[in-house]
């Protein structure tokens, strides 16, 4: 308990009435718990959201599973990969996958169905632009085929995802990347089925109602980030009102007080050395935690609603920051290193831009170790 998140309830539930208000009623969300949830714990998401939303949506087969154990009843898409050998399993928890490799059909196809409610249920994603996951265009029909000769399989949902929709305000290429998508839609819809159609992650939502059919994919904004400064640009121009707020606070406490005269060398490598007389505070998190390395001699944290300057290099368990300025600091005096304290706040955003990253990184980096509590 040297250093913990706190996730707000009340900001997570506020940003999905955001999304909520901004999508049509029959437009059904899926809140993307992948990678612990973002950082912000995955079981403790779930345990807030499984209401709020109709699907969750985890990366692998294991944070689905997990989901199962917790008693987790909403259906779960896996929109990552599923090795073959845990198909079978995942048909029997009710997990539905998603598909582009004909191996994995032919896996699915053969796995024995004694309950017609676990058969094997599929999203087909199509590869439209950003070269990962997916069916090439010229490849989909052959594949419908392929799918079609397994009776048991249930074609579910249809799926995409946009390669330059967060960091451009030039939307050509994703608008290219609908058409290609619409394009094997309506194959499908030949061949007599209508699946669940996503395509819109939460930047795609906010600017563009054309991406998000009956689904949409809630991700980075579910937990009161924007996916860009582009996206955020955008939708001011567009005159969108969509106010998120920012659901993790990470803090640790003050291990050590004690105080240095000007010119006294600080951590590792001697990176730097106090400018004056000198109050430093040890804190017990590091880069084991998440906090990252490049944020030495550059971070700040929060201390007595006041911002304190990370001194020297980032340790593995451990920073030091200058608390000279402020008027009081005691043992165990609480440390916010992302987040709001008093009128101050260090964002996702401001520690994305130190280090050379995005937010995503920031927040989902964060070791999983670490206790998620639901404030």
């Amino acid at each position: 308990m040297k250093t913990w998140i706190e996730i707000s309830r009340e900001a997570l539930v506020y940003n999905l009435s955001q999304f909520r208000r901004l999508v049509s009623d029959g437009v059904k969300i899926m809140g993307v718990i992948k990678a612990n949830a973002y950082g912000h714990g995955l079981t403790e998401v779930a345990e807030i959201i499984s209401e709020k939303v109709d699907w969750l949506g985890v990366d692998s087969f294991a944070e689905a599973l997990k989901l199962r154990q917790a008693a987790v009843k909403k259906p779960i898409l896996v929109l990552g990969y599923t090795e073959l050998k845990d198909l079978k399993e995942a048909v029997k928890n009710n997990i539905s996958l998603t598909v582009y490799n004909k191996e994995t059909i032919l896996k699915l196809g053969k796995i024995p169905i004694h309950n017609p409610n676990l058969n094997p249920k599929i999203h087909i994603k199509i590869e439209t632009g950003t070269s990962r996951q997916g069916v090439l265009e010229n490849e989909f029909f052959d594949f419908i085929k392929f799918v079609k000769q397994f009776p048991s399989i249930e074609i579910q949902g249809l799926s995409t995802h946009y390669a330059n929709i967060e960091d451009t305000t030039d939307s050509s290429f994703a608008m290219e990347q609908l058409a290609t998508f619409s394009r094997a839609a309506e194959i499908l819809k030949k061949e007599g089925v209508t699946p669940l159609r996503h395509t819109a992650c939460s930047a795609a939502t906010i600017l563009f109602p054309e991406t998000r059919f009956e689904m949409i994919r809630l991700g980075i904004s579910m937990y009161g980030l924007w996916s860009s400064k582009e996206t955020k640009a955008v939708a001011k121009n567009k005159n969108l009102e969509l106010d998120l707020k920012p659901a993790l606070t990470w803090k640790t406490i003050v291990a050590q007080i004690k105080n240095l005269p000007a010119g006294t060398p600080v951590g590792y490598g001697l990176s730097e050395h106090t400018s004056r007389d000198s109050k430093i505070a040890i804190l017990p998190v590091g880069y084991y935690d998440g906090y990252d390395r490049k944020l030495g001699n550059v971070g700040n944290v929060l201390i007595r609603g006041k911002r304190c300057k990370v001194l020297g290099r980032v340790c593995m368990n451990m920073i030091i920051v200058d608390v000279t300025d402020l008027e009081k600091v005691e043992l165990e005096d609480e440390v916010v290193l992302l987040g709001r304290q008093g009128r101050e706040e260090i964002t996702a955003e401001d520690l994305a831009g130190k280090i050379g990253t995005i937010n995503y990184e920031v927040v989902t980096r964060i070791n999983p170790y670490i206790l998620r509590h639901i404030v």
